[in-house]
């Protein structure tokens, strides 16, 4: 789903870099960018074998789960160590296709993949599917990580990717805050939500902790959210798949956006809201000054640590009373460089990841998030009193709405840091308005799928 960057006190994230794989293994992954693997299964799954193993990797800084994963990992397989890697979410989506290229990473933090598989830079894991099983796994939890020939369309096609756990976003809020308006209750109604914010900008307090600084701005979350509140999700992805004649300047999301000027000019995000990085939100919120923040489950694990039984979490309520839920769902995608020189022991990995139930522990206690993986996998007890339990209900409110729409920023490889940052900052500093902001995304997205 797009840009993560953990608060400091979340402790030190992870980015894996990968070595030489000794152990001789069939290859089902062999590198194919026609979609062809699937059609050829292997007999056996391959392994990371027994000899020693370095797995090279190229990681989102500011992470527990990926460290913890591949701590467990060696702890089961100690022939297997890890050499990481780790940059920022916007590092790592300007840095993606030459890293593929000079120096394929066994597993990468993926950001928008349809350029990457237009280029050949990732290993088609139809092969894997087949080996492992995965595409017995609910369809819905691959559908975002398959793509067409040559990169398109997105939803359909061959394997690229897998992910690590399946994330969900929506909206944080402070219960003391909350206590101090009379908020005993989540808003469920998007007028009820408006209500929270005024009686929090009343008492002064800030109603909206949002980041929005650097290449990759946060205030995406709380525009889509009320895409969410006013419109189908469908035409959404269709945009976000790059489907023909999709746009994203509908009259709902023409609504969405004057809807978050509205919040803008009221006041409702922080004064230096441009210049404020993931990390600063992050310490804020923990500390108490915001009311609500737009974010995803990822963080559920840490908030729970750091404010135990102080934290709530709501999906983005619809305009309408009664309305469907729907909300930003992604897999936390990673995916195998095409040149890759231990391709078959990080497949091996992520299979891991989705089957293991150690594996599985981790990624809901630490992840915050439902691990991929068979229907009838593993899943964890959690106290119904945290965060955490609440973001596992939210994900399974929103399958049952089928309301799980990509992010926006994920439509090309260059919108979010070339068109949805700087038009949104540019609103925040009163230099953009609503109507135009979706034409100029609009065109920008024409210019950069023309000839796809």
């Amino acid at each position: 789903m797009a840009r993560r960057v953990r608060s400091g006190r979340s402790g030190a994230a992870l980015v894996i870099a990968m070595g030489t794989l000794a152990a001789a293994c069939a290859a089902p992954g062999a590198n194919n960018p026609q979609p062809q693997a699937s059609s050829t299964p292997v007999s056996a799954a391959p392994t990371c074998g027994t000899a020693p193993v370095t797995l090279n990797g190229y990681f989102e800084t500011g992470f527990p789960l990926p460290k913890a994963l591949t701590a467990e990992f060696t702890k089961q397989h100690p022939n297997v160590t890890w050499n990481i890697r780790e940059d920022q979410f916007a590092v790592i989506t300007q840095n993606a296709p030459r890293v593929l290229v000079d120096n394929p990473p066994d597993l990468m933090r993926l950001p928008q993949v349809s350029e990457l598989v237009k280029d050949d830079l990732l290993k088609n894991l139809d092969g894997y599917a087949a080996a492992f099983g995965w595409d017995k796994w609910p369809a819905s939890q691959l559908e975002q990580l398959r793509l067409g020939p040559g990169g398109r369309p997105r939803g359909e096609g061959s394997l690229y990717a897998l992910g690590l756990n399946v994330s969900v976003t929506g909206v944080f809020y402070n219960k003391k805050l909350a206590a101090r308006i009379g908020m005993s209750t989540p808003p469920t109604t998007l007028a009820e939500l408006d209500e929270a914010l005024a009686k929090a900008k009343d008492a002064g307090i800030t109603p909206i902790l949002q980041f929005n600084g650097g290449a990759t701005g946060g205030l995406a979350f709380p525009l889509q959210n009320l895409m969410a509140s006013y419109g189908p999700t469908g035409p959404i992805n269709d945009w976000i798949f790059q489907k023909p004649g999709a746009t994203i300047d509908t009259p709902s999301n023409l609504q969405a956006t004057q809807h978050l000027e509205k919040w803008v000019k009221a006041g409702y995000f922080p004064k230096d809201a441009n210049a404020l990085d993931y990390a600063t939100m992050m310490s804020r919120f923990i500390d108490g000054q915001g009311l609500f923040m737009f974010n995803g489950d990822w963080e559920s694990g840490n908030l729970d640590k750091q404010m135990p039984g102080d934290v709530g979490f709501l999906l983005m309520p619809p305009a309408q009373q009664g309305g469907k839920l729907a909300a930003m769902s992604a897999p936390l995608t990673f995916g195998i460089g095409a040149n890759a020189k231990n391709a078959d022991c990080a497949a091996f990995f992520l299979d891991w990841v989705a089957t293991d139930k150690q594996a599985r522990e981790i990624g809901v206690k630490v992840g915050g998030s439902r691990p991929m993986g068979p229907a009838d996998a593993y899943m964890p007890d959690v106290a119904s009193d945290t965060v955490t339990a609440s973001t596992l209900t939210a994900g399974a409110d929103l399958a049952k709405d089928n309301g799980s729409m990509d992010f926006i920023a994920n439509a090309t490889g260059s919108i979010y840091a070339k068109s949805w940052t700087p038009q949104l900052q540019k609103l925040v500093a009163g230099q953009q308005t609503a109507p135009e902001l979706l034409k100029k995304v609009q065109a920008d997205y024409a210019d950069q799928t023309e000839g796809n």
